[in-house]
């Protein structure tokens, strides 16, 4: 049974109970329960669902500011620029309406799917955690915070307190893909994001991909957005995209697709997006 809960409104006391012992952090619920159905609930919970001060998005000078428990309806509904088109297409992939209400864009990069829609996202937004412990608060770039299936460089003193995206250039814009077995409610067999931005002359300036449920982590694209570089943006940019600029991803069989399938499918997507903001830039 579990032999401690808490629930606290202050960070300082959440980081407090941190240092303390071990425990479980639970943000929105949405992963920690049906990971426990028909199981007893064990050990120490901290239930960081009150810390009010780490909801909501900020813009600052360089940087847009993700609260970790912002939810992803939160993301979904704020007015927000461009270059966060993908994150919001992500943010409606994430379960249901209710599971979007609760689950939180922290709890998803915490919880280090293979699979977490967030991910590709944050990853094609260069995006860095933010993480305070009772000693200290440090961040680390997104692609060195998620090491693994269900791994991160979380310390147990740690808490996520904000995911921090930089500005990408003023004409950038964003869009996400998704490959599932069917429409709605289910776990990705591939899925692409994609930031991309042009110079007044539609060369590109900018561009970010990354795919996730392709690998144990999602995966950034670097010889495929170096290729991108210069290049001008049309109809013809997106038959760039050749196999070799896959070499990251390393994709696996499973129950839902072969991995020849996903690297097939990888792909197309990549194409896809390529070819849909060339279009918007």
């Amino acid at each position: 049974m579990i032999d401690s809960y808490l629930r606290p409104a202050k960070i300082d006391h959440a980081l407090a109970a941190l240092a303390d012992r071990r425990r479980v952090i639970v943000a929105g619920g949405t992963d920690f329960y049906p990971q426990r159905v028909g199981k007893p609930l064990t050990g120490a919970v901290l239930d960081i669902t009150a810390l009010q001060e780490l909801k909501g998005i900020c813009e600052d000078r360089d940087v847009y500011r993700i609260g970790a428990l912002t939810t992803w309806t939160d993301v979904i509904h704020a007015p927000l620029p461009a270059w966060f088109d993908g994150l919001k297409l992500a943010g409606r992939e994430v379960g249901g309406v209710q599971v979007q209400n609760a689950g939180t864009v922290g709890g998803n990069i915490c919880n280090a799917s293979p699979a977490a829609d967030g991910t590709p996202n944050l990853l094609a937004l260069d995006a860095v955690v933010e993480l305070r412990s009772a000693r200290h608060t440090r961040t680390l770039p997104l692609a060195e915070f998620v090491t693994g299936n269900r791994r991160t460089n979380r310390k147990p003193d740690e808490l996520v307190t904000a995911i921090l995206v930089p500005k990408p250039p003023d004409r950038a814009c964003s869009t996400f893909l998704k490959l599932g077995p069917r429409k709605y409610l289910v776990i990705s067999i591939v899925m692409v994001a994609a930031v991309l931005a042009t110079s007044d002359d539609g060369s590109v300036t900018h561009a970010r991909f990354a795919v996730g449920a392709c690998s144990a982590v999602a995966q950034r694209l670097p010889a495929l957005e170096s290729e991108l570089l210069g290049r001008q943006a049309g109809p013809a940019l997106a038959a760039l995209v050749e196999a070799r600029h896959l070499s990251p991803l390393s994709p696996i069989d499973d129950i839902r697709a072969t991995a020849r399938y996903r690297h097939d499918a990888a792909l197309i997507l990549v194409r896809r997006a390529v070819g849909t903001l060339s279009r918007h830039a």
